[in-house]
């Protein structure tokens, strides 16, 4: 069982980059890794791994492919089958923003990624409740630089480190959908 400190993790993204990042818990209770493994003209794949403390790094959580010019591909939970990105994450309605989707977690439950919905985050994850689930910031106007950190900060409460991995998926997912205007 793990400590219960009653805040949530706040997972520092180290490049603030999509082409991979280091996402490590400010209280070193969480280390996720997302990392290019192949880039070509046809698709370009990534995987998520746990990197801590006790854990097997060389073992991916999560394994995502996009396709050919940027477009979406499929996402791979663990050992499962491979999913269309586009299936994993859908948008609310056909005629929906591809900036707000909804997925289902591991645990059975909706959540839904939305973009600029909350002051301060740029990307929102609620659950079927509209209970806060996690959020993505952005560095602060202003903030200083400091090394080895872009200021850009994932944050998941504390209930949710179960679900850790499929956040930073799915948040992957629609960074990439926002970066490239899908």
């Amino acid at each position: 069982m793990s400590t219960v400190y009653g805040m949530p993790y706040l997972l520092e993204d180290k490049t603030g980059k999509l082409t991979g990042s280091d996402f490590v818990d400010m209280n070193d209770r969480l280390r996720l890794c997302l990392r290019c493994t192949a880039q070509t003209p046809t698709h370009t794949a990534y995987m998520i791994h746990n990197a801590t403390n006790g854990h097997d790094p060389s073992n991916p959580l999560i394994a995502l492919a996009f396709g050919p010019n940027n477009s979406l591909g499929t996402i791979t939970i663990r050992s499962g089958a491979p999913v269309p990105m586009d299936q994993y994450l859908t948008k609310l309605s056909p005629l929906g923003s591809s900036l707000t989707r909804r997925f289902t977690g591991s645990d059975g439950q909706e959540y839904r990624w939305s973009w600029r919905s909350t002051k301060g985050h740029e990307w929102t994850c609620t659950n079927r409740s509209q209970y806060l689930v996690a959020f993505y910031s952005l560095k602060v106007a202003g903030e200083p630089d400091y090394l080895g950190s872009s200021g850009c900060m994932l944050t998941i409460d504390e209930a949710y480190p179960h679900l850790a991995a499929e956040i930073l998926a799915s948040l992957t997912i629609m960074r990439h959908i926002a970066a490239h205007g899908l």
